[in-house]
């Protein structure tokens, strides 16, 4: 467990290293009221963990001077930092909207994976056309555990694309998914992540300090946390 006085040093030094842009974004996420924080009445997820916070980041898409900022700083992202991609797949479903907002703007081929093939008509998994051999950029909105995430990238290797990473725009931190996207050979980047938001959010009085010590604890084991 994580005690109040490590937490307000931990917060201080991660300060050093939170990029304007990380903060920015996380600002649009609490505008938006696309995170929730509350430790009294945690939200349950899908997977049965209860958690002090829910992220849902297609609100974002309802707001157009948002999701322009959004697709801007995908656009960057993706520019900056994955300039070999040559094509873009978004996750299903969420991640639809953006790889194919973020694909317009940058003028690639865009195409989205579901999580399974379907199982009638044609039987796709993989909707559109990507050329044999693309250097496929992977697009989703948040990762949490990363298991979703890394299926579609087994996926679309297995179907013979040369996966060049995942870029997403908020993740949570948990040290499985980034342990296994290293075992995995694929890069994986954020937009902005949990350790700032809980800053910020520190910063705007939307969470009291005190309260700092358990939103972090809740993280280092969520299966646990709160049962």
């Amino acid at each position: 467990m994580i005690d109040a006085w490590a937490m307000q040093l931990y917060l201080f030094c991660s300060t050093l290293y939170m990029s304007d842009n990380q903060k920015a974004v996380a600002e649009k996420l609490i505008q938006a009221d696309a995170v929730r924080l509350n430790l009294k009445e945690p939200f349950t997820w899908t997977s049965g963990w209860k958690s002090p916070v829910y992220c849902d980041n297609r609100i974002l898409l309802s707001y157009p001077f948002t999701r322009d900022f959004i697709k801007s700083e995908l656009c960057s992202m993706v520019f900056q930092d994955f300039p070999e991609a040559d094509a873009l797949a978004g996750v299903a479903t969420a991640g639809i909207a953006w790889g194919a907002m973020v694909a317009d703007q940058l003028k690639l081929p865009f195409a989205y994976v579901r999580s399974s093939p379907k199982a009638h008509g044609l039987g796709n998994q993989l909707e559109g056309r990507l050329a044999p051999g693309s250097k496929v950029l992977v697009m989703e909105d948040l990762v949490s555990t990363g298991k979703s995430s890394l299926a579609i990238c087994s996926a679309l290797k297995d179907m013979g694309y040369e996966l060049v990473g995942l870029v997403s725009i908020f993740n949570y931190g948990f040290p499985q998914p980034e342990e296994a996207f290293n075992a995995a050979g694929i890069r994986f980047q954020s937009l902005t992540n949990y350790e700032v938001l809980i800053k910020l959010a520190i910063e705007k009085g939307i969470v009291q300090p005190g309260d700092s010590a358990e939103l972090l604890n809740w993280r280092s084991n969520p299966e646990k946390w709160n049962s």
